[in-house]
């Protein structure tokens, strides 16, 4: 596989130092690019950068994944219009043993003389003293060179503290550092970082005189313009904890018709022709939303696993009417609270189930889904209550807490749309 090729046309190059295509074609190149380990969690905004290594791994190179511990504690200014606040070692530390564990997901350590690496640069960053950093990269960046950068430039105006200013020494030192110890020649990165890259590829260049290659992706885009991996509730991370794996997958199943045929090019492993299938059996019928289900798919497997597909397959059929109170049942809390994120929630003494409450009661006096016991009654004999997935059909059902769910919880449904989560207290 080329590795440019495949980029190219999934659309994931922005800009690409000329001469780079020649150097992969002719020896197994390493490749790096870098992770910020401000969170104890990867996001989805860190899939491209992932997928650049991963890409890299199955065209025949090796990839280093450089996790920041060093550059953490300053802060890039690239795309930002503030100073971040500087993370203690501790926290760092943990950060990145949190990330470690998501990346080897992707990238496969084990495989001959391309398995893929992680690296700290806090590990060559600690012995480094201010003055030997003088002396081995500041003179070999000019003052002029480092300030005609776009992410130096956007800041001016506002002020950049001298810490973050020197980022791109920081950074480029990183690729100076891999270049020399790990035979690395090529470096990866969203477009906001080929200023920082090219800073590393002429270090390389002056301190050394060996050739060093730039690759940037473009940043990623709504076609609404909204932000790439935002919601309401914040962003999309690959943790579970901080994501749950029905949320992951309903802000892919959520996506735009346009946004989703980009989303598969760039997220998933899918060939040309498998992309291009999906996209024209969704033409025939798009109310399916197939693209969107399928790169739902693909990254609940990816991110996850099947049995995390499964379980966010059976919340969605619930949501929307098809489920079963089998598949209710299997449900965690977790995904039962986020596939009825938003719907009203009322609390019932728990104690009050023990005897048993006759469900008009519950679904008046204890609850107020209806406004009144002949409404209740009437709806109940014309079939349109549910308790759990169930139809209730007699008026003299009565319910137990041997109802609950997740020892908690009972889902009363009024009609076919109309869901009320009830937790016991």
């Amino acid at each position: 596989m080329n590795f440019i090729e495949e980029l190219r046309w999934r659309g994931m190059i922005h800009d690409v130092m000329p001469g780079t295509e020649e150097q992969l074609g002719k020896e197994m190149t390493a490749g790096y690019a870098g992770f910020d380990p401000t969170a104890d969690s990867l996001h989805i905004g860190n899939l491209v950068t992932i997928m650049l290594l991963k890409h890299l791994q199955l065209s025949g190179h090796k990839p280093i994944a450089l996790v920041g511990g060093a550059t953490g504690m300053i802060g890039d200014p690239s795309g930002k219009s503030d100073e971040r606040n500087l993370l203690s070692e501790e926290i760092l530390k943990h950060n990145l043993s949190c990330q470690k564990k998501q990346l080897e997901k992707f990238l496969d350590f084990n495989c001959g003389d391309n398995s893929a690496e992680i690296v700290n640069n806090y590990d060559w960053f600690k012995e480094m003293n201010f003055l030997r950093f003088l002396r081995e990269v500041g003179k070999h960046i000019t003052v002029s060179y480092m300030l005609a950068k776009d992410s130096v430039q956007k800041r001016l105006e506002n002020g950049i503290s001298f810490t973050e200013f020197s980022y791109q020494l920081v950074q480029g030192y990183d690729f100076y550092y891999l270049n020399e110890h790990k035979n690395c020649k090529l470096q990866m990165g969203g477009s906001d970082q080929w200023g920082n890259i090219v800073t590393g590829t002429e270090l390389i260049r002056r301190k050394s005189g060996r050739e060093a290659f730039a690759l940037t992706s473009p940043l990623i885009t709504k076609a609404d313009g909204g932000k790439f991996g935002k919601t309401e509730s914040g962003s999309i991370w690959l943790d579970p904890g901080k994501t749950s794996p029905y949320k992951f997958y309903q802000f892919w199943l959520n996506a735009s018709d346009v946004d989703a045929s980009k989303y598969l090019r760039i997220f998933t492993l899918l060939r040309k022709e498998e992309i291009e299938e999906v996209e024209k059996q969704h033409l025939t019928a798009p109310h399916l939303r197939l693209v969107q289900k399928t790169l739902a798919k693909e990254l609940m497997l990816i991110v996850h696993s099947q049995g995390d597909l499964a379980s966010a397959l059976d919340a969605s059929e619930i949501l929307f009417g098809k489920g079963t109170t089998e598949t209710l049942q299997k449900l965690s809390e977790e995904d039962l609270l986020a596939a009825f994120e938003g719907v009203p929630q009322v609390e019932v003494n728990k104690s009050e189930m023990e005897m048993g409450i006759n469900v008009i009661d519950f679904l008046t006096e204890k609850t107020n889904i209806f406004p009144s016991k002949g409404e209740a009654r009437k709806m109940v004999q014309g079939g349109g209550v549910f308790i759990n997935k169930n139809k209730v059909e007699d008026v003299n059902f009565k319910l137990f807490t041997t109802n609950l769910l997740n020892d908690k919880y009972i889902l009363a449904q009024k009609g076919k749309k109309n869901y009320y989560l009830v937790k016991l207290q």
